[in-house]
């Protein structure tokens, strides 16, 4: 009775000799760290960085063990006490698995994107899309236009589906010419981008349009440590020069200023040279106003310019007619340019309070040349089709959080608005002579948004609720009409959202997500009503878990479930997306990565999804290019004697290519292999792609189209080849 009553008199008594532990962490040059995880070992206190590297620990008491971890970094512990330094230093090291924790937070997951990009190599757009674990891309026309898409049962085209952004910045374009929530993510160079967010499905209240299947969020770097040059040259005479220029030689001033540029020009495998050229360059300062504030302002360019060859249907290559490199109108092509401007505020108020704003601002330009049904519809003049646009796009988000003891609060809001001018479908010829428009006008759309995110903690359990509310305004401009008078509508939705956590250990995750999404219609569609939903919902769960095995072991494992009110299919002949109907997926990832030894890691993901149509009868409700099976798995080694590399393989199984399956768009086994040796101040670099010479369809549709010889139309795939052997060669320089 009497050892009962010192244990109960120890845990009323002790919390008063509890205290609040503050601090910043920072690097050797003194610059804050944001994200670091912070944990009272033996507890569930937890805490991170803010952006500048601040945090604050509540009821820590003397001789409490307190762990510092971030991926990148050296983990840290140390003893509380009242001579605790309130500033911790963490020395940058070779990546491990040792130090990282599964942290108790909805994005724990987030962990195996981060693995991913501190060891594998990113050398393009399509690199940086596929760091998300389970996401694949393709390229159909010619390098220059935005990839195809797949992620969870979803043929996502160029972002319909899946919301991308840089920098807080919206990469996807609503009412696009070519198809809704278009996503150009060239205007990125690799080599600027330190992190990647994603999630899949819709159950954060930050996630606003087109995140049913999922989001991702690049963040590009706030300094360069050193300046560099390089030049690569390759196969199909493929060129690229980048230069990185760090403009503050003093690393620990609070102002940080770089300006980063490539070049990169190439022709391709086929017959008809790309004559692919693209331009970028970007700039950003950022200004630490004072330990709690500071200040980032960027901005960039890009242009690029392009041909190609197209979809070919398979019968045109099994005649004869043309080579798997080939075309039958290598007349398509394109160019397109995008200059962004944005500034962001950082605010801390103490007390783990935080307040982030931003305002941005992009200058657009589309035009695009396809044919995809040559002559089908005009046996004369054939089938192509010009989509172009022009486009202004305003942002301002503000965001604010706040941490109380077992409650944390995190609410923004914001608007955008695009004035899009002489957005047009045209028939043309030869890209010069305009036969009829199909579209042509002028689309102005609008969205407001509020939202609210909480976390409620109770031990190791987690409750996470969540509300985001969207006002859309349309207003569509008809250039072909009479009357020429704008037509207008607005809409109104409320997104729910509520997952559970179970943190039993820093080692061990559990979660069930659950919430609403949606992805906006074209404006065109809005206006013109034909029985279209102006904002379809998605339905959406996830039960899995995140586990570390053991010290050099990290496994995630998910079942899945999606709804959707209102599919978008991509329509080949007339060069648009246009809504179907309802749809349901079901599926289950699987994410492993392993350190084998303190240089070399292994890493795996494979997923399964069952994509159907729920309104269509059984065998007629297959989804078109929905992916069945996908697996991506390879060995990465590190810093070793100066030598790094790996080697990647990715499988996209077969899957239908129309509603009855009647079409197959066949699958690939695709290997890619790279390494590199640096020396001094230099780096030598080599890098395969498909390094088996494998043939293989990158991308694939059913299309009905007529070969100008054949009397009627047929359908069947049309595909992208994907390119054959391909070896570039690598030089680099730091100063």
């Amino acid at each position: 009775m009497r050892r009962l009553l010192i244990i109960s008199l120890f845990f009323l008594v002790s919390p008063l000799f509890a205290q609040q532990f503050q601090g910043r962490v920072v690097d050797e040059n003194k610059s804050g760290i944001p994200e670091v995880s912070i944990r009272v070992v033996g507890t569930n206190k937890y805490a991170k960085t803010d952006f500048n590297g601040n945090f604050k620990i509540d009821q820590v008491n003397k001789g409490d063990i307190l762990s510092f971890n971030m991926l990148g970094f050296s983990s840290q512990l140390i003893v509380f006490n009242e001579e605790t330094a309130s500033e911790i230093v963490l020395t940058e090291a070779f990546i491990s698995l040792d130090g990282v924790e599964v942290r108790p937070e909805m994005d724990a997951m987030q962990v195996f994107a981060d693995v991913n990009i501190e060891v594998n190599p990113v050398n393009s757009s399509q690199d940086l899309l596929r760091m998300v674990p389970g996401l694949f891309t393709g390229q159909h026309a010619g390098g220059g236009k935005a990839e195809q898409i797949f992620l969870r049962g979803f043929d996502i085209d160029h972002g319909t589906d899946l919301n991308i952004s840089v920098d807080g910045m919206p990469v996807n374009m609503v009412s696009h010419a070519h198809g809704q929530g278009y996503s150009d993510l060239h205007f990125v160079i690799p080599e600027t981008v330190e992190g990647i967010e994603f999630s899949k499905g819709s159950y954060n209240a930050d996630q606003g349009n087109f995140a049913t299947a999922g989001s991702v969020s690049f963040k590009t770097k706030e300094r360069i440590d050193k300046s560099s040059v390089s030049v690569e040259y390759g196969s199909f005479n493929h060129k690229r020069a980048l230069g990185l220029f760090n403009l503050v030689a003093d690393r620990s001033a609070k102002s940080q200023a770089y300006i980063a540029s490539e070049y990169i020009y190439s022709d391709g495998p086929f017959v008809s040279p790309q004559n692919f050229n693209r331009f970028n360059v970007m700039g950003k300062w950022n200004n630490q106003i004072s330990s709690t504030e500071k200040l980032v302002v960027a901005g960039s360019y890009f242009g690029s310019k392009w041909d190609a060859s197209g979809q070919i249907p398979e019968r045109a290559v099994a005649s004869g007619l043309i080579s798997r490199f080939g075309a039958i109108d290598d007349t398509e092509g394109g160019n397109t340019s995008r200059t962004n401007a944005s500034v962001s505020y950082y605010k801390s108020f103490g007390n783990n309070t935080t307040l982030e704003s931003r305002a941005f601002y992009t200058n657009y330009d589309f035009l695009l040349f396809s044919n995809f049904t040559f002559f089908a519809e005009n046996p004369i003049n054939g089938d192509q089709i010009k989509q172009a646009e022009n486009r202004n796009l305003l942002g301002f988000e503000t965001s604010f959080s706040k941490e109380f003891n077992g409650f944390t609060l995190n609410t923004n809001g914001g608007i955008r608005s695009d004035f899009i001018r002489d957005n047009e479908l045209t028939r043309t010829e030869n890209k010069t002579t305009v036969l009829s428009r199909v579209y042509y006008g002028n689309i102005d759309e609008t969205n407001t948004y509020l939202n609210l995110n909480t976390v409620f903690k109770f031990g190791n359990f987690s409750m996470i609720p969540g509300l985001r509310v969207d006002h859309f305004y349309f207003n569509y401009n008809d250039k072909l009409s009479n009357d020429g008078i704008g037509n207008t509508e607005q809409s109104f939705l409320v997104s729910p959202k509520l997952s559970f956590i179970l943190q039993p250990s820093p080692e061990t995750q559990f979660f069930l997500k659950t919430g609403t999404g949606y992805h906006s219609n074209d404006s065109r569609a809005v206006i013109f009503k034909n029985n279209n939903q102006v904002l379809p919902r998605s339905y959406g769960a996830d039960l899995g878990t995140v586990l570390k095995i053991n010290k050099r072991i990290l496994l995630n494992a998910t079942l899945w479930a999606l709804n959707l009110d209102q599919e978008f299919v991509y329509v080949g002949d007339e060069g648009i997306v246009e809504p179907s109907g309802k749809t349901n997926r079901l599926g289950a990832d699987l994410g492993f990565r392993a350190q084998i030894t303190d240089r070399l890691f292994f890493d795996s993901d494979i997923t399964y999804s069952y994509a159907r149509s729920s309104e269509e009868p059984k065998g007629e409700n297959y989804i078109p290019l929905a992916p069945a099976l996908t697996f991506t798995g390879g060995l990465a080694i590190t810093n070793w004697k100066g030598f790094s590399g790996g080697i990647k393989t990715r499988v996209l199984g077969k899957r239908p290519a129309n509603e009855d399956y009647s079409i197959t768009a066949e699958g690939y086994f695709i290997t890619d292999a790279n390494v590199n040796y640096e020396f001094g101040k230099w780096r030598l670099g080599v890098n395969i792609q498909n390094l088996f010479n494998s043939s293989w369809n990158e991308t694939q549709f059913a299309t009905t189209s007529k070969l100008f010889n054949e009397v009627n139309p047929v359908e069947e795939i049309h595909f992208t080849p994907g390119a054959p052997f391909s070896l570039r060669t690598s030089i680099a320089l730091r100063f």
